[in-house]
């Protein structure tokens, strides 16, 4: 364990980073986690715990970012992703996915009320909008053209490019993109 290592609870599938001051520099690292009862926070420096969601752990796990305990026993990699894999039926693709973002240098948060598995940003929340919605989907996954449309004109009402990302449902699977660009004839 090293002394920059930040310690986080697991709460059901979300961790809370319990301590003001490692919530606010986890937070400023890279915009990982959502301050309790902060909307939208201008700054890095607040006074709440963080909240992070099970794929936001396992990727600061494995950087060594983050300790993750259930209760007082400090859950390893493997632990934390046996935990996702039994309440998230997509963890290993969502995770591939999300490390495969994070690696390229984007901020990657949740899509859920754009209808999508995640909101990409070039820059961060508060600083840009997320010109990304995302989708992942399985390489064997067969797409129905009506959802296809649906979410190409979601994410053209709400001015962003929709992609569909494929990956197995394997840890480390290879991450392939397409973009759309909705077209009018």
């Amino acid at each position: 364990m090293s002394k920059t290592t930040i310690k986080g609870q697991l709460v059901g599938i979300k961790i809370i980073v319990w301590n003001y001051n490692d919530a606010s520099k986890l937070y400023g690292l890279g915009f990982y986690g959502k301050p309790l009862g902060v909307r939208k926070p201008r700054t890095t420096d607040f006074n709440t715990p963080l909240i992070l969601s099970i794929i936001e752990a396992l990727y600061l796990t494995e950087k060594g970012l983050l300790e993750v305990y259930s209760n007082s026993k400090l859950l390893n990699f493997n632990e934390l992703f046996e935990i996702c894999c039994k309440n998230i039926v997509r963890c290993a693709m969502l995770y591939n996915v999300y490390r495969d973002l994070r690696e390229k240098g984007y901020i990657v948060r949740s899509g859920l009320k754009f209808g999508a598995d995640f909101a990409v940003y070039e820059k961060g929340p508060g600083i840009d909008h997320a010109p990304y919605l995302l989708h992942v989907m399985s390489v064997n996954e067969k797409i129905n053209p009506v959802e296809l449309v649906r979410a190409g004109r979601l994410s053209h009402s709400v001015r962003k490019k929709f992609i569909i990302a494929t990956t197995r449902n394997e840890l480390g699977s290879k991450v392939d993109k397409i973009m759309f660009k909705w077209y009018k004839p």
